[in-house]
């Protein structure tokens, strides 16, 4: 029987979540105690690989399981087994044919930036701090340009292995967090993404906010598919896969 689980993880000390031969892996974690509760060996199957440092609140599995566990048992069955850093917080049934990597609508990220004159130590692991003072409602303006069906080449880092860079996002939206008002959130919801795409989003954005980037240019930066015009990739510390979309969305 199939089984989907809905992770939670602090991916300060992972490579990423996909197995790799170098370093600590989210999946390799999970598959581990997995194997330990089922007592068989268990291959996880994950919705996407998220790069090394990046964050998930809701990132979503699937594994095929000997024997039936309630599903309300199976979070803290699991939790007993795993680190500190990565957690179980739903798992639910599904059907032999559930893919948690082609079974899915989208996506929804969230990068975090922090700005002002001095760090903030307790931010550090979950956003990018920026020395500027960021112009929010420029960043609001140049924002609305992504939504929607784009060539994103622009916004595609170097080895990328994609042959085609067209994808559509639902919308990309900036805000101020409600828990302080120098903490900015930049939500991207689309369904899919390239390599790197929403810390280039996130990037460009920033430097909107920091003067560097008029507005009314990122659609044409978007157009000339050129990753140079685009701004900088922010670092991952500040991502987090907030939610994926097990049906279907509309545009935010």
């Amino acid at each position: 029987m199939r089984l989907a689980i809905i992770c939670e993880y602090d991916g300060t000390d992972f490579v990423g979540f996909q197995s790799q031969v170098n370093g600590r892996a989210v999946a390799d974690v999970l598959a581990q105690a997995a194997t330990e509760l089922y007592k068989q060996d268990i291959k996880i199957t994950g919705c996407s690989r998220t790069d090394a440092g990046v964050h998930a609140r809701g990132h979503l599995s699937h594994m095929d399981v000997p024997f039936e566990i309630p599903e309300d048992k199976i979070p803290l069955a699991m939790n007993a087994l795993l680190p500190d850093d990565v957690s179980v917080v739903k798992a639910f049934y599904v059907g032999d044919d559930f893919s948690a990597r082609f079974s899915n609508y989208g996506k929804r990220y969230i990068y975090r930036v922090y700005y002002g004159r001095v760090r903030h130590p307790l931010y550090s692991r979950y956003a990018y701090f920026d020395s500027y003072d960021l112009d929010i409602d420029k960043m609001k303006k140049a924002a609305e340009a992504f939504a929607g069906e784009h060539d994103f080449e622009a916004f595609c880092a170097a080895g990328s292995t994609a042959d085609n860079y067209v994808r559509r996002l639902y919308g990309v939206e900036v805000r101020k967090s409600e828990k302080d008002p120098f903490l900015i959130e930049i939500e991207v919801a689309g369904e899919a993404f390239l390599y790197n795409m929403v810390r280039i989003i996130a990037g460009t954005l920033v430097e909107v906010g920091e003067g560097k980037i008029n507005p009314e240019d990122v659609a044409a930066i978007i157009g000339s598919r050129d990753r140079k015009k685009a701004g900088r990739t922010l670092p991952a510390e500040g991502l987090t896969l907030e939610e994926v979309f097990l049906v279907p969305q509309s545009p935010l």
